[in-house]
């Protein structure tokens, strides 16, 4: 359990995912985090999205929780400002936000979850931290591997996914959407391992 939890009477989360709006970008390895919001929406029967604070919200409740979701539309590198206005609006402190987003510095399929440390150079997350002036978000770190060349990286992630990755992009979104109950309720190390678990046996 995580200890912030505790004594905390605020029952609102917010889940954001990162991506770039547009239909030339929908299947991108960049927008993975908007996926996964996507599944989650799906997963749970959430409201309809509606443009609000730069971005398309839904709201629904987890486990007794009330959940946002999120994606911002200003572009990747703007993203913190859709997710600072809806934190504002919606009271939600930094610890009770968890982003969801591509990682290149991991094997695709896996996934890690931290809370707070630097962020990669990774735009999305650089906007976060400056407009929430916070680092202490929780972050969910989707991997979708590194073209191997740093100067492929920016048409990597802006290329669709292939169809051979589907037979892992699947099984992990489903599975980060099937157990998100576990990270309202702070348990953070068996939501990794449900979820690790789900994508094995897949």
């Amino acid at each position: 359990m995580l200890p912030f939890l505790k004594n905390n009477n605020d029952d609102t989360w917010l889940f954001v995912g990162l991506g770039n709006p547009g239909d030339e970008h929908q299947g991108n390895r960049h927008n993975i985090g908007f996926m996964l919001i996507d599944a989650l929406a799906s997963e749970y029967n959430f409201s309809s999205f509606r443009s609000k604070f730069q971005g398309h919200l839904s709201e629904g409740k987890l486990e007794n929780q009330k959940l946002i979701l999120l994606k911002p539309i200003t572009y990747m590198n703007n993203s913190g400002q859709s997710v600072k206005a809806a934190a504002k609006f919606f009271k939600i402190k930094p610890e009770r936000i968890v982003v969801f987003h591509d990682e290149l510095d991991l094997e695709p399929g896996k996934i890690r979850i931290k809370q707070g440390g630097g962020n990669a150079g990774h735009n999305g997350l650089k906007s976060v931290q400056a407009h929430m002036g916070s680092p202490g978000f929780w972050r969910v770190r989707m991997g979708i591997g590194h073209p191997g060349d740093r100067n492929k990286v920016h048409s990597y992630v802006l290329k669709d996914f292939a169809k051979t990755e589907q037979k892992w992009l699947e099984p992990l979104l489903d599975a980060c959407a099937r157990h998100a109950g576990l990270l309202v309720q702070g348990e953070v190390n068996d939501y990794m391992s449900k979820v690790v678990m789900d994508i094995k046996a897949a």
